[in-house]
C-alpha cells in the first residue's frame, strides 16, 4: 500500500480541530466573518489580484473555539506571481476569567516563500490583560511541533523537518468610534534553524450593522528562507467585510 505523503498527514491534522468545531452543539454562541477584495489593473501591466479569508468562532461555557481560511492570489501579465493559503483553528479553555489554557494547529501553502509548506501543532497558556466592551488586549505563549518542507531547485533539492519549538501572539482591538475600530494582531513559531513572524494591522469602518470596509497590512518574515528568496513579504488589502452575530 502506497503511504500518504508526510504533508498530507500534516494537513489532516491540520483540519482537525475545525472538523471538531463544526460537530460541536447547536446551542454554543456562534459568530462568523467573511471578507474578499479583488484588484485589477490593464495598460502597461497587466494585474488581477484577489484575497479571501473566513473565519468562524463560538463561546460555550468555559470554552472558546476559532477556525478560520484564507487565501491570495496575484497573476501579473499572465503569470501568476503569489498563490498562498492558509488554515487556522484553536481552542481555549478559561481557567479564569483573564487566564486561559490553549491548543491549536497552522498550516499554509505558499510556494513563492520558497516553502512548499510549513505549519505548526502547539499547546500553551495566555492571558486576557485587557478584556473591556470596546478594547481588548490578550497574548499568548507555548511550545508547539513546527514541520516544514522546502521547495527543490537546481542547487538544493527538497528538504524536511519536524522539531519542537515556541510559539508566541499578541492580538490586540480597539473600538474608536461606534463605526470606526483598529486591529493588530502578531504570532510568531520559533525553531533552531527559522524564527517565522506575522503581523497584521488594520482599520475597519461599518456601513451596516453586517457590512464593513477593511484596509490591512500585513507583513510576514522568515529569518532564515531557503536560497534564493527574500525573508520579507508584505501584502496590503482592502476589502468588503461581511459579519455574522
Amino acid at each position: 500500500m502506497m503511504q500518504r505523503p508526510t504533508w498530507l498527514r500534516h494537513l489532516r491534522l491540520a483540519w482537525l480541530l475545525p472538523a471538531l468545531t463544526c460537530a460541536l452543539p447547536a446551542m454554543a454562541q456562534w459568530s462568523g466573518k467573511g471578507e474578499a477584495g479583488v484588484a485589477l489593473a490593464s495598460g502597461n501591466t497587466d494585474t488581477k489580484s484577489a484575497n479571501a479569508r473566513v473565519a468562524v468562532g463560538y463561546k460555550s461555557d468555559a470554552w472558546e473555539n476559532s477556525a478560520s481560511l484564507a487565501a491570495n492570489y496575484v497573476r501579473t501579465d499572465g503569470l501568476t506571481t503569489a498563490r498562498r493559503w492558509e488554515v487556522a483553528a484553536q481552542t481555549r479553555f478559561n481557567l479564569s476569567p483573564r487566564t486561559f489554557w490553549f491548543g491549536g494547529a497552522r498550516y499554509e501553502e505558499d510556494h513563492f516563500s520558497g516553502f512548499d509548506h510549513q505549519g505548526v501543532i502547539s499547546s500553551g497558556a495566555g492571558r486576557k490583560f485587557i478584556d473591556r466592551d470596546t478594547t481588548h488586549l490578550a497574548g499568548q505563549i507555548g511550545v508547539g511541533f513546527k514541520f516544514f518542507q522546502t521547495i527543490p531547485t537546481l542547487t538544493d533539492p527538497a528538504s524536511k523537518e519536524t522539531e519542537l519549538g515556541g510559539v508566541a501572539s499578541l492580538n490586540f482591538d480597539h473600538q474608536l468610534t461606534m463605526t470606526t475600530s483598529i486591529y493588530d494582531k502578531f504570532g510568531a513559531e520559533f525553531t533552531s534553524n527559522n524564527n517565522f513572524l506575522q503581523n497584521e494591522l488594520g482599520l475597519a469602518v461599518k456601513m451596516t450593522d453586517r457590512l464593513a470596509l477593511s484596509l490591512g497590512y500585513g507583513v510576514r518574515h522568515n529569518t532564515n528562507p531557503p536560497a534564493g528568496f527574500k525573508k520579507t513579504d508584505t501584502l496590503s488589502t482592502l476589502n468588503l467585510v461581511y459579519e455574522v452575530k
